[in-house]
Parts: structure tokens; C-alpha cells; sequence
């Protein structure tokens, strides 16, 4: 068992859940060959990937609304408007699918928010402009709304 899990995850977790439903339906199972500690371990990391993925659609769409407000550059506009429309539609997704997060949010925006402004700053002096505005985070309306800066 744990050499499936060491050598393929992939057939590990269809026999771990072909085992699982067996036993949802009353089915007698060898619990030996339940693995629970990587069971317990494969749901824990589930919730943080879900967490993560998260996290990482606000930081998309905080990062290209502070480049709309802070970049001079005219083409690659219409591009960080399609990306954020796509993030906050992920944004939608993930908290469909997992609501308790949604407590989460304002601490992700403000954390992701600061985060962003940093890159942001130092993206725009790599390519050797100046913000048209001043760099600052975004609230939690800006970056859930319509809003494009």
C-alpha cells in the first residue's frame, strides 16, 4: 500500500477510493488495506490546494488591476482586462465549491493586495516606467466587482 502511494499516486488513490465506496456501501473490507494516514493526508492537502488556488486567482486579478491603474503601457490592456475577467470567474468557481472559504477572502486581498503592489513596482521599473499613479492595495470591492481601474 504505501509503495502505491511512494511509487503511483495515481493507482494508489483508485484503489483507495474504489476500497472507500465498498465500504460506504456496507461492503466488508480488509481495513488493512485502507491507508489512512496518506488517506487523512491526501483530504488535508485537498482543502490547502483549494486554498491556494484561490489565493492565487485574487493575486492575478489584484496584480493586473494595479497595472491597469499604474502602467503607462497602452497594448497589453486588453489582456490584463481578459485575465481578470477569467481569474474573477475562477474566483466564483472556487467559492461555489468551497464556500467556507469565503471567510478567508479580505485577509487573502489584503495580504495578496500588498504582495502585488511590490511586483508591480518592481515590474514597472524593470521596463523602465514610471507608475502614472501611486501604487497602493485594492479593497475588496475593486478586486470581487466590475471594477477596471
Amino acid at each position: 500500500m504505501s509503495s502505491d502511494y511512494e511509487t503511483d499516486i495515481a493507482l494508489w488513490a483508485d484503489r483507495q477510493g474504489h476500497l472507500l465506496r465498498r465500504r460506504a456501501a456496507g461492503d466488508l473490507v480488509n481495513d488493512a488495506e485502507l491507508d489512512w494516514p496518506n488517506i487523512a493526508e491526501e483530504i488535508e492537502t485537498l482543502g490547502r490546494s483549494e486554498r491556494s488556488a484561490l489565493r492565487s486567482h485574487i493575486a492575478t486579478v489584484i496584480e493586473h488591476l494595479i497595472k491597469l491603474q499604474a502602467s503607462p503601457a497602452a497594448d497589453p490592456r486588453n489582456g490584463w482586462m481578459a485575465s481578470i475577467d477569467r481569474a474573477r470567474e475562477d474566483i466564483a468557481i472556487s467559492l461555489k465549491d468551497s464556500p467556507s472559504l469565503r471567510p478567508a477572502l479580505a485577509g487573502m486581498i489584503a495580504d495578496e493586495s500588498r504582495r502585488s503592489a511590490r511586483l508591480v513596482a518592481r515590474s514597472l521599473a524593470r521596463f523602465g516606467e514610471q507608475p502614472r499613479v501611486d501604487i497602493n492595495t485594492l479593497t475588496f470591492t475593486e478586486v470581487l466587482g466590475d471594477w477596471f481601474g
